[in-house]
């Protein structure tokens, strides 16, 4: 144990036993040599509230919010530090706050109910005792691993849970909820497969819990299953119409199914109800810019913002059209929520993107670039992402897909004609050759679709630390092969609209090349690239919802960058004439000659409407949806080049 962990032990033991001014003391002794140690903030602050110094412990609860604004606990003290001054609206704020950061913080629902029945809240009394009794009710080991989820300690929660269930049967009464807290452990992992077949079965034994029929439509919809995910809001919606919480979902639900019409009808509704929450207000601002009704969304994200002047993901939804440009009174809006040291984490990463977006479009590029640094430091942290790793990934392709492996299984696979994938970079053009490509009559645009991200992940195997992948394709039969094909035809044909040919966008999908010709032997692959600057750069400008973790560093971009042409080479000399490239900067230049390029490839007829793209009507589930509802034009090219001055590590992992 090292001499920190004793300090901490002992510090623990003297709160436990009652020694306030001595627990204090140790704190204090820690915090003089780590002084943003959470732990030891947090055992300062329970000490010094104790002791009855408030101020003191007011000191070490701002630096605690300031570094993990997120920690439940956190929140929880404060709460205790606030009632114990007598005030108990802050208190109520502050318990709030912290089960929504860590909803397996009992005493914090015990003291909300008490709080809100004493103000006459006796509903949200109601529901917060039901919350207290439910924990209160649970086995401490379930608990336990409530809080691991809750504070991001995923493999620590994921053992624990594995080892309850082990340990107690089916027919204990709290086994279910282990399953539903080990589905959700491996949505967070993006173990999708597993997580829909635990909640599943969790149904089987309880189908009438809610929350596991919630988590259920979740991963359902992670998954793509938008048609099962929307029976399954259906049903929830006609259990109680009225209820905020269903409607809300069956909106969702709808929205990502392409009913639009009843989506919005259904958030309205919500709004009747709560006419300011803001979750929905942005939820309805995401469907009214996806349908390309851009006012409207603009009108719906700022009546968001105003109803809750911190809410980060409406402000960035704003800088996502790409389109809009902020007055400045937004601006100092932005700047002082930016400044609040309790600001939650999500919350300061959305509008550090969007102040750079601001900054950008007034030409003020030093506080552009500081803003989109921080923003992407904040995420670059959280997602840990290691470029040594992705590089030995990719370098694994190059190593397993040989000229010879597809010699071995040549005829196999399945041979629809069906698929055209658009793969490379994100933010290279992709959704500019989609919506081209989908604007004619015989060709589907559908979404980034996660299939073939998901086999490659099943193919790895069920052992954690396994990675059969992409070895394994060198002893698949030519039955499974063609099995695996067949089911990507069948699991994708919901997104579809009745046309010969469909369009699956995922840029990640070029790493898995050599899976989709072995599957699918007939599709046509196009690889959309972007000049490297231009590419990197606009990547690390952008936000995304989930997954692309490289963009988050100059450094991680650039090679990531370098090493996806290096595959792309690789592919090239595997699969020679497999993979048509189209350079964005030609497209730009003759539109014309690209698209009649891409439709030959392709086989089909050119058609007039391929160059009037931007005006198709459909709706587009990309940061770049409202670009491509414009003509072409040239707005992104050379984007990076006023930021040059800060730019040298970039250049550095590109080598130019």
């Amino acid at each position: 144990m090292t001499t920190r962990e004793t300090q901490l032990t002992s510090a623990q033991e003297a709160l436990k036993t009652g020694r306030f001014a001595e627990g204090l003391a140790l704190a204090r002794a820690l915090l003089e040599s780590a002084p943003e140690d959470g732990e030891a903030l947090y055992l300062a602050a329970v000490a010094a509230r104790y002791c009855k110094t408030f101020t003191e412990a007011e000191v070490y609860l701002d630096r605690l919010h300031a570094a993990m604004p997120e920690y439940g606990r956190a929140w929880q003290e404060a709460g205790h530090l606030a009632l114990a001054q007598g005030h108990k609206a802050a208190a109520l704020a502050a318990f709030q706050r912290a089960t929504r950061f860590n909803p397996a913080l009992e005493a914090s629902w015990r003291e909300q109910a008490r709080l809100l029945a004493a103000s006459g809240r006796a509903g949200e009394a109601n529901m917060a005792t039901f919350q207290q009794q439910r924990l209160a009710r649970l086995p401490r080991e379930l608990v336990a691993v409530t809080n691991h989820l809750a504070e991001g300690r995923l493999l620590r929660a994921e053992e624990n849970c594995r080892h309850y269930l082990r340990a107690h049967p089916a027919r204990d009464a709290n086994h279910v909820e282990g399953m539903r807290l080990l589905a959700r452990i491996g949505i967070e992992f993006g173990v999708l497969e597993e997580a829909e077949f635990l909640l599943d079965s969790a149904l089987a034994f309880r189908p009438d819990d809610v929350q596991i029929r919630l988590d259920y439509i979740d991963v359902l919809r992670r998954r793509q299953n938008f048609a099962k995910a929307r029976a399954e809001a259906e049903a929830l919606y006609l259990r109680d119409p009225d209820s905020p919480v269903f409607q809300s979902r069956l909106a969702i639900e709808s929205m990502q199914s392409g009913d639009y019409e009843r989506g919005l009808a259904l958030f309205d509704q919500v709004l009747e109800k709560l006419p300011g929450d803001p979750a929905n207000l942005t939820s309805k601002g995401h469907a009214l810019k996806t349908t390309g009704a851009s006012a409207e969304a603009i009108a719906s994200y700022r009546a968001a913002i105003a109803a809750k002047p911190d809410h980060g993901d409406a402000w960035y939804a704003l800088a996502n059209l790409k389109t809009y440009r902020f007055p400045d009174d937004e601006v100092e809006r932005m700047q002082m929520q930016a400044a609040r040291g309790d600001l939650a984490f999500m919350d300061r990463v959305h509008i550090a993107f969007a102040l750079g977006k601001a900054h950008e479009d007034r030409g003020e590029y030093a506080a552009s670039f500081a803003a989109y640094d921080q923003g992407n430091r904040l995420k670059r942290a959280q997602t840990r992402y290691s470029a040594d790793a992705m590089s030995a990934e990719l370098a694994r392709q190059k190593e397993a897909c040989t000229a010879e492996l597809f010699a071995q299984h040549e005829g196999a696979g399945h041979h629809a004609p069906d698929p055209i994938f658009i793969l490379g970079l994100p933010r290279a053009g992709s959704t500019l050759l989609e919506q081209i490509l989908a604007s004619h009559s015989q060709i589907d645009g559908t979404l980034e679709l996660p299939n073939i991200l998901a086999l490659a992940h099943r193919l790895r195997g069920r052992r954690v630390g396994e990675n059969r992948y992409p070895q394994v394709l060198h002893d698949l039969t030519a039955e499974q092969l063609a099995g695996f094909g067949e089911d990507f035809i069948a699991n994708t044909r919901i997104h579809r609209a009745g046309a010969p040919f469909f369009i699956d966008k995922m840029p990640n999908n070029f790493r898995h090349i050599g899976l989709i010709h072995l599957i699918l032997p007939n599709a046509k692959i196009i690889d959309a690239r972007r000049d490297p600057m231009d590419c990197c750069f606009s990547g690390f400008k952008q936000l995304f919802a989930e997954g692309q973790e490289f963009t988050y560093g100059l450094t991680e971009v650039g090679r990531y960058y370098a090493d996806y042409v290096t595959l792309m080479d690789h592919w090239d000399a595997a699969l020679p004439g497999k993979v048509l490239r189209v350079q964005h900067e030609d497209v730009l230049d003759d539109l014309e000659g690209e698209t009649r390029r891409m439709l030959d490839f392709l086989g089909l007829p050119f058609e007039p409407a391929c160059l009037d793209f931007h005006k198709t009507q459909r709706a587009v589930r990309t940061a770049s949806s409202e670009q491509v509802r414009q003509p072409i034009n040239r707005k992104g090219q050379g984007a990076w080049k006023p930021f040059e001055p800060w730019l040298d590590e970039l250049k550095a992992a590109l080598a130019v």
